[in-house]
């Protein structure tokens, strides 16, 4: 006994079978006489097959052709039948539409690729172009031909970090699936950052007057998001295989070989092992920073970190959160090592890595501190943080705001009432003192 055919032509065929097992009613009889039309001649196992794939799938899965082919492929793989046996060849593939699945969320309701084309306001040829579908981004030198602008900033003790700007047309298109899919998905609860309706402060919040307070980092954050996670999360939120296909494209990027490879030689072993890993992320489809999608991306990507990270938390008695690549914990002094190094293997079980220099346990005794936010026993500014802005503000009474204006900032003023808005999120008696003074300064002169 042998198998039925080998693996190259049980693909060409399972996937025939699957278009056609989809292009009508979802019955056997349906699906036997519909298999006929796609190969010949009909093999005798094909209502095995058939009586299989209704037993795995109940209802068309429509939003998932690609599955159901290997599904179909897998089967074929596993039966036997003698070798004279005559084998089947594509006649003809049956048209089949793809469909969403279930919208677990209110997102945009969207059945094929061409409905995408259209919410974006793009042909399909101009689609394809932006998802980078021939993955031309990692090989093409032209600047004009590529979707992305590349900056690299240095960093201490690090790899420099890559900033990925779309052009103008994918970062528009990156936009609207940000308005009308990702912004309809929730994150996690312990998830703080680039959430509506949460921050920095409410990260900081939950640790207010803890007796120790952990921080820790992820070590190049978007980047560790994979084109994979990216496309399971389009998937869960009812997309078809081809339309996730499509938004995944749209929403991660290569960089080119070019640009890597004229990176400054690294001679410090540390920083080197990290440029490496780094090297090892850009070279593969991953989240850019940079995109207005990768934000919500990443929080979202992060969602079954968040649920491992809060119920290690609740093992201690420790509270959890997160803002971006920041991972908060606080509780007593059971806090230690041993709970690093749970969370450093959960990390990496999901796809991240802890760094480890920047992991800080901070007692109560000491500064506690997160994003910027003192904790130790509200949330609060910082006291230099304060004073600075005291100095700035005597300055520019007493100078004027042109020669307050060291950083020569173009929008001055704006600048400074930002951060007097922080101030006042944090510490509203400071906040209210640093807008009396800044009201009191005539910011019309120089």
């Amino acid at each position: 006994m042998t198998p039925v055919h080998e693996p190259r032509h049980q693909t060409h065929v399972a996937g025939a079978l699957a278009s056609a097992f989809l292009a009508g009613p979802w019955n056997e009889d349906a699906l036997v006489s519909r298999a006929g039309q796609a190969i010949s001649p009909t093999p005798r196992w094909i209502r095995r097959v058939a009586a299989s794939v209704l037993a795995a799938y109940h209802h068309a899965p429509v939003d998932r052709p690609r599955e159901l082919a290997t599904y179909v492929r897998l089967t074929i793989a596993s039966l036997r039948e003698p070798p004279t046996t005559e084998r089947p060849r594509v006649r003809r593939y049956l048209l089949s539409e793809e469909r969403m699945g279930r919208r677990r969320w209110p997102v945009a309701e969207l059945e094929t690729t061409a409905d995408l084309a259209e919410l974006l306001g793009l042909d399909l040829g101009r689609l394809d172009w932006l998802a980078d579908v021939r993955g031309l981004e990692r090989s093409v030198d032209p600047e004009q031909l590529r979707n992305y602008r590349y900056l690299w900033l240095s960093r201490k003790g690090a790899p420099p970090r890559a900033i990925e700007r779309p052009k103008a047309m994918l970062k528009a298109a990156q936009r609207r699936v940000l308005r009308e899919v990702l912004d309809h998905i929730p994150a996690h609860d312990a998830a703080h950052g680039f959430v509506a309706g949460r921050s920095a402060r409410s990260h900081a919040a939950v640790h207010a007057g803890a007796a120790v307070v952990v921080r820790l980092d992820l070590e190049d954050f978007f980047a560790s998001v994979t084109a994979g996670r990216v496309f399971g999360i389009f998937r869960t939120a009812g997309y078809s295989e081809g339309v996730a296909h499509k938004l995944t494209g749209l929403c991660t990027n290569v960089i080119p070989q070019a640009e890597w490879a004229a990176l400054p030689a690294v001679k410090e072993p540390a920083v080197l092992a990290s440029q490496w890993r780094l090297g090892r992320r850009l070279a593969t489809p991953h989240l850019p920073q940079g995109a207005p999608t990768s934000p919500a991306l990443a929080t979202l990507a992060a969602f079954s970190l968040d649920r491992r990270l809060t119920g290690l938390a609740e093992r201690f008695g420790a509270r959890y959160t997160r803002y971006a690549d920041d991972l908060a914990f606080s509780g007593d002094a059971t806090l230690g090592p041993r709970m690093v190094s749970l969370v450093a293997e959960i990390a990496r079980g999901e796809g991240f890595l802890l760094n480890e220099a920047k992991t800080r346990a901070m007692p109560r005794s000491a500064r506690q501190q997160l994003c910027g936010v003192v904790v130790n026993e509200h949330p609060n500014v910082k006291r230099g943080e304060y004073d600075l802005l005291k100095a700035i503000l005597h300055d520019a009474a007493v100078n004027g705001p042109a020669a307050a204006n060291r950083s020569e900032h173009p929008r001055f003023s704006a600048h400074l009432l930002g951060r007097i808005a922080w101030v006042e999120q944090l510490n509203r008696r400071r906040g209210q003192r640093l807008r009396e003074r800044f009201a009191a300064i005539d910011w019309s002169v120089g």
